[in-house]
């Protein structure tokens, strides 16, 4: 399975700036709507945890993401934290006046709050989320609160099938919540008109998948109140008028099942919601003595290979518990408090109404299950019924999916990506592979597109729409004259773009882009959507004039060697002419296009009368929300948020340029604190935070991704929290590794010596290693250069794959650190050996390139310090706690300065306000004791590097100056058993 990237733009976690949710997907492209399958912990409505069709009217954009975990802790003890660790003695007292003691004091155990300094910038009150109405004409604020306390995250919850249950609230464990609704109208001068509250339920409400009725008038919400014995959520309705608010369902007994789907709007009064069960009783309990052993059978010699999946079901108990919280009643609840069960309770998945409100499909998980993959890859059955509940026909029935191939691309067997067409009343598509879903099968073509009416005639097939060499990746409807179908490759990082005609079989498909993935310069940008009457949302066709040509409306990244300039172009898409009709501020502001604002009414959209929702920034000023109108050139911004930390108001901020040794293009944003002079102040520590990424080509490997004018989001776990601590951070330093044509970014490299010697004289290295370390001495080297870091005072650090990154570093270049900070690596390599991050070769496959990134297979190579952080319940794909286990155990059996820190209750993201701050202030004296306070003296790093002929040298013997750094951090996700492959950013 593709492990899912979702890049942050400086941590795990952010809440500096307001998140935007339009009722449109606009501004979703396809990768996006992917990401947001995954940890459905998210307040919205449109976040049950599986893919939503850009149709579904409910809120798509969906940016708010927090982690989904709890547990036990094992290993409590350490992060219990001695008085010798206490008082650290450096110019930078981590504990120093006595407030800090007391609290610190207060919280108990071993938990450290960090200097007040890093503090106050996270414990910061969190500016609100936005919503905008169906009908442009309203905006809500979802007010939000700080991080978490740990008490939250110690909720017993079970781990089920990849999903962890939060089994008293019967959802998804650690959901996080907004604790109000303001509501906002939007004047006719584009100014916001004073806030309603939406009021009517208890105070202390925790307020979840907050939704809009298709006309606006109404809002749907659940709310629950941990502090009583029964805290499951139920569903209550709010007029947006008055702010009134009153539960759904009359009876006090009703309760949303939020495990997967939770409601759905079906018409302006009607939502289909799932619900517990009345009938069930008392969680089955586990069994004193189990019935059998537990067996696991491959006698028919089936080749099943999957990743390193957790939380996993183990045995017959766990799949009567996965039954008894996931399965749900479905009803139909009306406004007027009419109340209609239909169907039978199962395990349902997705609601989907049709366009014309007449029909649902209906997706349910059902047995047998497995104990190898996750539930997104169970048995799937998908049924068609009316909306007044009565059953049609069964559309599939896939059977479970454990075979799915690792290679990249691969997909499910059977009928997938089922959904209802935006521009029909009630028409289905899906696709279905030819290729056995197996990446590595040569076939032609390898998907088919089919279309079929909800309720077909007698002997009426399904109609083939199009045909696809490549993997399958969407479709943007507009009419019957004209789609947009997208299809990519990872394995070559080609995408193409399809102009079909699914009315007229007359008109051939054609290519309308064609390009590389990676190739970011190259982006078109894609086609902005309008809604439609019946709430989809479809390609927006532009007209200059009356009766004069249509045109799409391009919205783009504009990646360019100076940065991303966003624009708006028109663009005929019969000559492929384009007209840039707005382009971003390019010397001080980022301004991206958000949503299109002038879509609330019916017939031709005219040029002249766009209207179009922004949002803009610049490297201090954090993001505003503008409205800007063509037809009175009138621009008015509708926010007025503070910045979330004046204190690092007028920080510094710069992308820089610079070389690897082998010509590839680099870049790196260099933060500097407020008011340094690097003439007067001298260089500084310097903190190095990034991730690495796998490219096919050098020169998309070059391409500058951001914007230099960009805010600096700061969240709670941020490289740029240390700012404040006056350090200089590089955040994010581009570190390619790059494959070539057939080659793979991991492969191994044959680097011959001397020419005068025999041809047996040569070393293989490993292309990761060596494309590592290169990209990391080019770093160092530019911010020396630049006069701005020590070359003895430079830090690296990452998260995920970045602490990976880190171990490999301080292993294979010690030359460039002084310490390095780990958080929630994998370090070992052979214990996910179907496959970790891009590489899908099998450990039996590429024994030695499993080897050799291990760095677990270098700890006798590692002198620096090293501070390994990782979550006692992480259930990231690959990073099991156990991986910074054995790897501290393995640096420690070596004499290595080290230190793990285990955090109780905490997954793969860090979220209780207890654990971030102890992060916050273990990073923080590792920084001070093996960073700050090292040695003055300059070692230069060009003296100190690896020489190929002396490669296996002890690297004890060299030298080790340091360096810092940056972010971009990357989670590894996992999909509900889909394959995910790079998409076009036309979505």
């Amino acid at each position: 399975m593709h492990l899912q990237k979702v890049y942050h733009r400086f941590s795990l976690f952010s809440s500096s700036s307001p998140i935007l949710l339009s009722h449109s997907s606009l501004s979703l492209n396809k990768q996006q709507q992917q990401h947001s399958l995954v940890s459905s912990s998210s307040s919205l409505h449109a976040s049950s945890g599986f893919l939503r069709s850009p149709l579904r009217r409910r809120n798509p954009i969906q940016l708010l993401k927090t982690n989904n975990m709890t547990a036990t802790s094992r290993f409590s003890n350490l992060v219990h934290v001695g008085a010798e660790d206490g008082g650290v003695g450096s110019k930078r007292s981590v504990s120093s006046s006595t407030v800090e003691d007391e609290e610190n004091s207060s919280l108990g155990g071993g938990y450290r709050l960090p200097p007040a300094d890093l503090k106050d910038i996270v414990d910061a009150p969190p500016l609100p989320a936005l919503s905008f109405s169906p009908q442009r004409d309203k905006i809500l604020f979802l007010k939000r609160r700080a991080l978490p306390p740990l008490a939250e995250l110690a909720r017993p919850e079970e781990k089920l099938a990849g999903v962890r249950i939060d089994g008293k609230c019967n959802t998804r464990s650690r959901m996080s919540f907004y604790t109000g609704i303001g509501i906002h109208q939007l004047m006719e001068d584009d100014t916001l008109g004073l806030e309603r509250e939406i009021h009517g339920f208890p105070d202390g409400a925790k307020i979840n998948f907050v939704s809009w009725s298709h006309d606006g008038r109404h809002l749907s919400f659940s709310i629950r109140f941990d502090e009583e014995e029964n805290n499951k959520l139920r569903v209550w309705i709010a007029d947006v008028e008055t702010g009134k608010a009153w539960p759904l369902f009359q009876s006090p007994d009703v309760y949303l099942n939020a495990i997967f789907e939770n409601y759905v709007w079906i018409d302006d009064s009607t939502l289909l919601v799932c619900t517990i069960p009345s009938s069930r009783g008392d969680p089955p309990k586990k069994p004193l003595v189990p019935s059998g052993p537990k067996i696991q059978s491959n006698e028919q010699k089936n080749i099943v290979q999957v990743r390193t999946f957790q939380d996993l079901l183990k045995d017959e108990y766990d799949e009567d518990l996965f039954d008894y919280y996931a399965t749900s009643q479905m009803v139909l609840a009306s406004l007027d408090g009419t109340v209609k069960e239909i169907g039978p309770p199962a395990v349902y998945i997705s609601l989907d109404p049709s366009p014309d409100e007449k029909y649902l499909l209906i997706s349910s998980f059902h047995r047998p299950y497995s104990f190898i993959v996750p539930c997104g890859r169970f048995p799937k059955k998908v049924d068609l019924w009316t909306t007044d509940g009565k059953f049609i026909r069964e559309i599939c029935d896939l059977p479970l999916a454990e075979d799915i191939p690792i290679a990249f691309s691969s997909v499910r067997k059977g009928m997938r990506s089922l959904n209802w067409r935006a521009d029909k009343p009630s028409s289905l598509y899906w696709v279905e592979t030819q290729d056995g879903g197996d990446a590595k099968v040569e076939v032609s073509p390898r998907d088919i597109v089919y279309t079929q009416p909800a309720d077909p005639l007698d002997a009426q097939k399904p109609e083939v729409l199009h045909k696809l060499d490549l993997r399958y990746g969407g479709i943007s409807w507009c009419d019957d004259s004209l789609a947009l179908v997208y299809e990519s490759w990872y394995k070559t990082r080609r995408t193409r773009t399809w102009v079909i005609s699914p009315g007229s079989k007359d008109t051939n498909p054609r290519i309308l882009f064609d390009r590389s993935s990676e190739d970011v310069y190259s982006d078109p940008g894609s086609p902005m959507l309008r809604r439609t009457p019946v709430g989809t949302y479809v390609i927006a066709k532009i007209k200059k004039e009356k009766d004069a040509e249509t045109y799409l409306l391009l919205n783009g990244s504009g990646a360019t060697s100076e940065g991303n300039i966003p624009f708006l172009d028109l663009f005929d898409i019969n000559t492929g002419i384009k007209e840039r009709i707005w382009e971003s501020e390019k010397d001080k502001y980022y301004e991206t296009v958000v949503a299109l604002m002038s879509d609330q009414k019916e017939g031709d959209l005219y040029v002249d009368q766009l209207k179009i929702l922004t949002s803009k920034e610049s490297k201090t000023e954090n993001t505003q929300y503008y409205l800007k109108s063509w037809t009175d050139k009138k621009v008015s911004q509708i926010t007025n948020f503070p910045h979330p930390y004046p204190q690092l108001a007028s920080l510094q901020k710069e992308m820089i340029r610079y070389k690897r040794k082998d010509g590839v293009q680099l870049t790196a944003t260099l933060y500097l604190p407020p008011g340094y002079d690097p003439a007067k102040d001298g260089p500084l520590p310097c903190l190095v935070w990034s991730y690495p990424g796998e490219f096919k080509s050098k020169d998309a490997a070059g391409q500058v991704r951001g914007s230099p004018n960009e805010f600096a989001g700061i969240g709670p776990t941020s490289a740029l929290l240390w700012l404040a601590r006056r350090f200089a951070i590089l955040s994010g330093p581009t570190i390619p590794i790059i494959g070539e044509g057939d080659e793979e970014a991991n492969d191994r490299l044959i680097i011959f010596l001397l020419k005068y010697h025999a041809p047996s004289d040569q070393l293989t290295c490993n292309r990761y290693v060596e494309q590592l370390v290169a990209s990391a001495e080019a770093a160092v080297e530019e911010v020396i250069r630049r006069g701005v870091a020590h070359p003895n005072k430079i830090a690296v650090g990452g998260h995920s794959y970045g602490a990976f990154m880190t171990a490999n570093l301080l292993a294979h270049a010690p030359h460039l650190f002084c310490c390095g900070i780990a958080r929630s690596g994998a370090y070992n390599r052979t214990l996910t050996p179907f496959g970790f991050q891009n590489e899908d070769r099998t450990l039996w496959e590429a024994t030695n390139i499993y080897v050799e990134m291990s760095p677990f297979m270098s700890a006798n190579k590692i002198k620096k310090p090293i501070l390994l952080i990782h979550g006692e319940e992480d259930n990231n794909s690959g990073t099991l706690t156990m991986q910074s286990d054995r790897f501290f155990n393995a640096l420690k059996g070596h004499g290595a300065l080290s230190r793990l820190v285990v955090l109780p209750f905490e997954s793969h993201g860090y979220a209780a306000r207890e654990s971030i701050m102890h992060v916050l202030w273990e990073t923080d004296r590792w920084l001070e004791n093996y960073c700050v306070n090292t040695s003055d003296v300059v070692v230069d790093i060009n003296t100190c590097k690896d020489d190929p002929t002396e490669a296996n040298k002890d690297s004890e013997s060299k030298v080790a100056p340091a360096t810092g750094g940056g972010s971009a951090e990357h989670e590894e996700l996992i999909e509900e058993g889909l394959q995910s492959t790079p998409r076009s950013s036309l979505w």
